[in-house]
């Protein structure tokens, strides 16, 4: 059964419509690095498969979710929680109290394709509760559109950061202040993961068949397997050499772990925080063989004011698309290995 909630459906229709800033023309390149202007610190992106979209996720001012167009570069809203459709879905979310229509604050986001044209969006959202929500992608009209289905909150004391749906329904998610990772289950709710407690989780992947978590441990710069409904548990890692913040399928069955690093811990704290000028940080991507569990460095970027602290990365054809936090405002495109 689902509760039908229209939030402000007119104003949602006219925001989806709303042109991209006239910013993005003066969104000059540094070098063979391009860049998309746009939302403020997209920490996370989200690639609709076979087609020109991708969904960025902006924590700034409450945030919204917004949608980069990959043939003009340009961005627009495509969710706003005060004026967003909402159909509730009691059946599967019924312990969730209702949709959020303020203080949104998206973060981590994961996009699971369905066959047809009706996907489901994962979002870690940390605005007015700390939850995952969940969002009905519908594609039929050829672009995304949203409705807020339902969530589910987290326990108390646990904050999340990255999500993955699990095949047999339900998703995971990390918790870097508890230092492990929860599943949760409409008819279980949520669990501890063996296995993960102390591995310093930020970034979370899963394999096609559901074994296998790959995290990506900040705090040992080191992307780990972890397996899934497995004992012993079997726990294993490659060291990238900087602090990974999210983990994405690449090109060709390899994983892209996307961070940063800087002279101590707390200098990237307080460049997060908009403290000092960020010397010493730069942003890296490292592409991951899952299989031999080795690495190559593909993205090496000084700190500077158009690419602040990277934190997601994705492929988009021949580019690699890097988020960024810390009130950036630009995704950097790099050109992936061998273009």
């Amino acid at each position: 059964m689902r509760m039908r909630l229209m939030l402000g459906t007119l104003m949602a229709g006219a925001v989806l419509l709303m042109a991209a800033a006239p910013a993005e023309a003066q969104c000059e390149p540094d070098g063979e690095v391009q860049f998309i202007c746009g939302p403020a610190s997209p920490e996370d992106l989200a690639p609709v498969a076979q087609s020109p979209w991708v969904i960025v996720s902006s924590m700034i001012d409450g945030g919204d979710l917004h949608l980069a167009d990959t043939r003009d570069m340009t961005t627009t809203v495509l969710f706003s929680p005060a004026t967003g459709a909402a159909e509730h879905d009691m059946e599967t979310y019924g312990d969730c109290p209702g949709p959020v229509t303020s203080d949104f604050r998206p973060h981590g986001l994961y996009l699971r394709h369905s066959d047809g044209v009706d996907h489901t969006l994962l979002v870690v959202g940390h605005g007015a509760r700390e939850a995952i929500e969940v969002f009905d992608v519908d594609m039929r009209s050829g672009s995304p559109e949203l409705t807020w289905v339902g969530c589910a909150v987290a326990p108390e004391g646990i904050g999340l950061n990255s999500v993955v749906a699990l095949p047999e329904g339900g998703f995971a998610s990390t918790s870097p202040a508890a230092g492990n990772i929860w599943e949760w289950r409409p008819d279980a709710g949520w669990s501890l993961v063996p296995g993960s407690t102390d591995i310093g989780p930020n970034g979370l992947e899963i394999s096609r068949d559901g074994q296998w978590f790959y995290v990506g441990g900040y705090g040992d710069m080191s992307l780990i397997r972890l397996s899934r409904g497995r004992l012993p548990v079997v726990k294993e890692g490659v060291e990238v050499g900087f602090h990974i913040d999210n983990v994405r399928w690449g090109a060709n069955e390899m994983l892209l772990a996307a961070g940063h690093i800087g002279p101590t811990r707390e200098s990237i704290r307080t460049c997060l925080r908009g403290e000092d000028d960020c010397e010493g940080i730069a942003s890296h991507v490292a592409e991951v063989d899952p299989a031999q569990m080795t690495q190559r460095r593909v993205v090496d970027y000084p700190h500077n004011d158009l690419l602040l602290l990277g934190t997601v990365a994705i492929q988009v054809g021949d580019e690699i698309w890097v988020g960024q936090v810390a009130e950036g405002t630009r995704i950097a495109r790099f050109p992936a290995p061998g273009n």
